[in-house]
């Protein structure tokens, strides 16, 4: 047979596998549905936003279709600079993060090393605030006036500003997403794969490069990809600390708020998209076809995790460097907010805090209330998406799997806009209301839950599943009862990662908040804004108590309501 009749022969066989999909789900309507409503959802808080930034990019003042923006932006240097730059400091912060991410995870659950506690609130502590903050903190540190630079070493000409500062502060911001996402797959490994290879003889690093790793490669793809778009659409960090070095989303925001010039911002978001829709494809490629089973269901003895001591000390070692920098930075916001002026008096003040209490208490409770609505209903979709396009095969699967990450490559600027230009009109006039700001919360936080859903769902045997259809279950039966507690862990991330960037989100609510819903985070930039430095670190302190708190309840919660149910026969 030539190519061309074995071309026509896989299309056929495709067909009759997509029509034998088709019949399978017309069994099954409790998952059509599902499948339909995901898709509908998709469609109106995704697709259609993108699709208005798209056609207000290529739409001229009488309405036509045009090309000369785009045009003008492909042939500027300067912009081609941009990109280049954006995709360096991708690529370094994603590397950077994803090792950390990943030896914070892997310490904290494969060794006994002690104070296991205290590192893990300190690697989740730099997603709980403002990432801009912590570039104040090194400029506070580090720059002319620093407390470092200046006040204990007499250096008042080193640049704080640049690439090198960016890469630390968004390493520190972002390592914590990669971390989320590894702990859950490190931690489903079945640590009797591990303790054969011990018992045949074979030393600690030779499991962990030929066993523990692999086995956790889905979970580096996902932190990777995550770590790299984040770092891409990041506004805030590089307005504040990369000087002369430009990025896209820096520019998409200059544009758009500084010239007032909707379309070429557009633009430039749109060319945002390429790398992370390249950079998600090339991670759907790789992991595909590769098998990384570990959780098969069948019963298996707990081993001792590693305790040899030239393994537990050295990890310890970094974990406590690592810490000891976020410390530092924390402390500084934490001592400024009782600062009067930093940098010029010293004097020790509660007047930022009354401020806060006073004037900003209905901004943090906005923030609380839409945090709390958007953080479940963005986990559990993640949950449903990441068990359909990996469980299930149907026409359209790998539209939902793109469309389902979008939103977390555009910047939140431009987010916005498209959701002001979707729903200031009816049938969906949103704007101005608190529905409108828990859409963009869900659907911007959802796709974290969708990839460490995703990760888990790759190591558990599809055998557990389909012994709870034998049996009887249905669909929706076997996801609430066997699925949904097997990605307990990623559930966790998801939803804590969910109410965090809702309670910390700046970009993506600039253009949605209304008076009636002003955000906290809208008060913070503010602050930044008139330079009341002091004033913005008393209200991220304040922030990060509501969330340290809000975070053990959601573990709580999620433990309890997810615990194996088991019932007792005689």
């Amino acid at each position: 047979m030539g190519a061309k009749g074995q071309l026509v022969s896989r299309r056929k066989l495709s067909a009759k596998n997509s029509m034998k999909d088709f019949k399978m789900l017309l069994h099954q309507p409790l998952l059509l549905l599902t499948i339909i409503a995901v898709f509908v959802l998709l469609f109106i808080f995704i697709m259609l936003p993108i699709f208005n930034v798209f056609k207000l990019s290529f739409t001229n003042a009488e309405g036509g279709f045009t090309t000369q923006k785009f045009i003008e932006i492909i042939q500027n240097k300067g912009y081609g600079q941009t990109f280049l730059n954006s995709m360096k400091l991708g690529l370094i912060v994603a590397l950077v993060s994803t090792f950390i991410g990943y030896v914070f995870a892997f310490a904290l659950t494969r060794t006994e090393m002690p104070g296991k506690g205290f590192f893990r609130a300190i690697a989740t502590l730099p997603i709980i605030s403002p990432p801009f903050i912590l570039s104040l903190s090194i400029i506070f540190l580090f720059g002319r006036q620093g407390l470092i630079t200046k006040t204990l070493f007499g250096i008042d000409t080193f640049d704080v500003y640049g690439i090198h500062s960016l890469i630390v502060v968004q390493s520190i911001s972002f390592f914590p997403v990669a971390f989320l996402t590894l702990t859950g797959i490190l931690e489903s490994i079945d640590t009797s794969v591990e303790d054969a290879a011990y018992n045949m003889g074979a030393s600690r690093g030779h499991i962990f490069r030929t066993i523990t790793m692999p086995l956790s490669a889905p979970g580096i793809a996902s932190a990777l990809l995550l770590v790299f778009i984040q770092s891409l659409e990041d506004f805030s960090n590089p307005a504040v600390i990369a000087g002369g070095f430009s990025t896209l989303a820096v520019e998409t925001y200059r544009i758009i708020t500084g010239m007032y010039d909707l379309q070429g911002g557009s633009l430039l978001a749109i060319i945002l998209l390429l790398p992370t829709v390249c950079a998600f494809l090339l991670q759907k490629y790789w992991l595909k076809g590769k098998s990384f089973v570990t959780v098969t269901g069948k019963p298996s003895q707990k081993g001792r995790k590693l305790h040899e001591k030239h393994i537990m000390w050295p990890l310890f070692a970094f974990c406590t460097v690592i810490s000891g920098i976020i410390i530092l930075f924390y402390g500084t916001v934490l001592i400024g907010s009782f600062i009067k002026t930093w940098g010029i008096n010293y004097t020790f003040t509660l007047e930022h805090f009354e401020y806060v209490i006073s004037l900003g208490w209905d901004a943090l409770k906005n923030s609380i209330t839409l945090a709390t609505i958007s953080a479940p209903i963005g986990g559990i979709l993640g949950m449903i998406i990441a068990f359909l396009t990996v469980r299930k095969n149907f026409f359209g699967k790998k539209v939902m799997e793109i469309s389902s990450m979008l939103t977390f490559a555009i910047p939140g600027t431009v987010l916005g806009i498209g959701y002001v230009c979707t729903f200031n009109q009816k049938p969906l006039l949103l704007t101005g209301t608190a529905l409108i700001l828990v859409a963009a919360f869900t659907f911007r936080n959802m796709p974290v839950a969708l990839e460490a859903g995703t990760s888990t769902l790759l190591q558990i045997d599809r055998s557990i599943e389909e012994a709870s259809t034998i049996s009887g279950a249905d669909n929706g039966v076997t996801f609430r009862r066997i699925t949904l507690p097997l990605l307990k862990q990623a559930f966790f991330s998801g939803m804590v990662y969910s109410f965090v960037r809702a309670m910390t989100a700046v970009s993506a609510v600039i253009f949605l908040t209304s008076p009636k819903w002003t955000l906290a985070t809208t008060k913070v930039f503010s602050l930044f804004e008139a330079s009341k430095y002091s004033a913005a670190a008393c209200y991220v302190m304040i922030m990060i108590v509501i969330i340290l708190t809000a975070i053990v309840l959601i573990n709580f919660l999620v433990q309890t309501l997810l615990a194996p149910r088991t019932k007792v026969y005689k």
